[in-house]
């Protein structure tokens, strides 16, 4: 694929919106000209005949430029025309699985929807078809119609996506030939619902913002040690009083689908679960001294396996997309010096399910494989936090589970080559980029859009260095995150407003590898020219 800035000479020559040859029909005489001959005989006159063999000036176009969006668009050939803005024309589809697709940009564009039906002038058509990746798609604007044709309609529904903000504010999509598609498959934003309630409108307003710049993924961590925020029916004693009811999970899930993005949940365990605990305490982890550990369900018992299980049993349904967050992170009881003598009753269930030299790494690590076990029936593909990946041991993470890399902090931290030189796919939530911590506790500032733009790629997985170029196609991807650890500190409202540019400068890194063709200052303005 090429280049913005590179144009063959002479590319997409095509000559469009031509002013239409004018005949000259003026008589002569003492009427000035006037339309009629004197005569009466209907005959121009030599002169006018010599008028009407003239035809007027061709209107000439200058060579089309790229169009500004956000993110770039990939290649662009530019062409010579009048460009295209809605005026009268109709949305029309070539197949009946666009339909959702060209609903949506007809409305928003205050076009008519005329479903399956021909093309004609001033119209946009929605087409499958043509080669690519399934989220790649071609936009073609000539001779006064708009065209969008991908393999799939995620591809043909990020065309709209770039038609949309092309002509945002009464501007001209430029005539020309737009080729478009990801750099990495996975792109995301995940809020934390559990320490601080969003009401499902903010989420579902979200949703369209993440959308219209291609994001494909919106988590939901939504339990954890001050809540648990989704309806339940297995353990309703569990539920905070704040909360999302099933159905207003539905709507959002139906929504992120129209805009295809997958709604990635995050039920995380064996820590982080102090909501779960408040309702079990008998599931409570303590030390050798009878201590409680914060957060943290002690993985010996039985007991806590089962509530977790019907947890991710009832929820598979709720969120059919294909992604699932088991998360594994900060389990308390390896945080210690010597997790064998704290936690002996740890120590003696490793031993006695795998083996006289097993470890509490390796129980947790059982822990983690027998998780995904659980979920192996709902055919999903599963992300845990890399803290939650040990080295060496009796016990192996299962070889399917996606790293989802968030620090180099932690003890004993393992750097991202080790996942990757293994063989693991990895995707890229560096807490040292992409980490927007409310309250900013423990070293935690809140990331700047023109840092992430200026310095940040999916290689820079751990702290500012990039692991090497080789590893490029093991990193799936990214997540720019909200954690809500101060939930007091921000208002939605203001977390809204902080997370825009910061979003729209990590969607820039994922959807194009290259160097951005705008300054950081360039970007904010277009960003706030476009309203987005």
């Amino acid at each position: 694929m090429g280049t913005r800035s590179r144009w063959s000479a002479g590319a997409g020559a095509v000559t469009a919106g031509t002013v239409a040859l004018t005949a000259v029909l003026a008589g002569c005489g003492g009427n000035g000209g006037g339309s009629s001959n004197p005569s009466g005989s209907g005959r121009k006159t030599a002169t006018s005949a010599a008028q009407a063999a003239t035809p007027s000036p061709t209107k000439s176009y200058a060579l089309s430029k790229a169009p500004q969006t956000i993110p770039s668009v990939r290649a662009f050939t530019p062409a010579r025309g009048p460009g295209w803005r809605p005026a009268g024309g109709r949305v029309v589809i070539g197949d009946a699985r666009l339909a959702d697709e060209g609903r949506l940009i007809a409305g928003e564009l205050k076009l008519k929807y005329a479903g399956k039906v021909r093309a004609g002038a001033g119209d946009v058509e929605l087409a499958l078809g043509g080669s690519g990746g399934p989220e790649s798609y071609t936009m073609t604007v000539r001779g006064g119609r708009v065209r969008i044709v991908g393999p799939g309609d995620a591809g043909v529904f990020y065309g709209t996506r770039t038609l949309k903000q092309e002509v945002h504010g009464g501007t001209v999509a430029p005539e020309g030939v737009v080729r478009d598609a990801p750099a990495k498959p996975q792109r995301g934003f995940m809020i934390d619902i559990a320490r601080k309630h969003f009401t499902a409108g903010w989420i579902e307003d979200r949703i369209r913002e993440i959308g219209d710049l291609k994001f494909n993924q919106l988590g939901l961590h939504f339990s954890d040690d001050q809540a648990f925020r989704i309806q339940s029916d297995s353990h309703p004693e569990i539920v905070s009083p704040e909360h999302l009811t099933k159905a207003q999970v539905r709507e959002i899930v139906s929504l992120a689908a129209q805009r295809h993005i997958t709604v990635v949940p995050e039920i995380d365990s064996p820590g982080h679960l102090g909501a779960v605990i408040a309702a079990h305490p008998s599931l409570q982890l303590r030390n050798a001294s009878g201590v409680p550990t914060r957060g943290a369900v002690d993985i010996s018992n039985p007991q806590s396996a089962k509530i977790v299980d019907d947890l991710l049993r009832e929820y598979a349904p709720l969120f059919p997309g294909a992604f699932w967050h088991l998360g594994g992170d900060e389990y308390q009881a390896l945080t210690v010096k010597n997790p064998e003598a704290s936690f002996p009753q740890l120590a003696a269930a490793a031993r006695k399910k795998y083996g006289a030299s097993a470890t509490v790494e390796d129980l947790a690590t059982g822990w983690l494989n027998d998780r995904a076990a659980t979920m192996k029936p709902f055919n999903r593909s599963l992300k845990a936090w890399n803290d939650g990946f040990f080295r060496g041991g009796t016990v192996q993470a299962d070889k399917s589970l996606e790293v989802a890399y968030w620090t180099g902090k932690e003890i004993g931290a393992r750097p991202p080559e080790e996942y990757l030189s293994a063989g693991r796919r990895l995707t890229n939530y560096n807490d040292d980029y992409l980490y927007y911590v409310l309250g900013q506790p423990n070293a935690f500032f809140y990331p700047t859009g023109r840092r992430i733009y200026e310095s940040w790629t999916p290689l820079v997985v751990r702290g500012t260095t990039p692991v090497p170029a080789r590893y490029d196609s093991q990193i799936l991807g990214g997540t720019f995150a909200v954690w809500c650890d101060l939930a007091n500190s921000q208002t939605p409202a203001q977390v809204a407003a902080g997370i825009r540019m910061p979003l729209r400068a990590t969607i820039q890194k994922l959807w194009d590898p290259d160097k951005p063709p705008l300054t950081w200052t360039q970007f904010v303005a277009l960003a706030g020219r476009l309203g987005s």
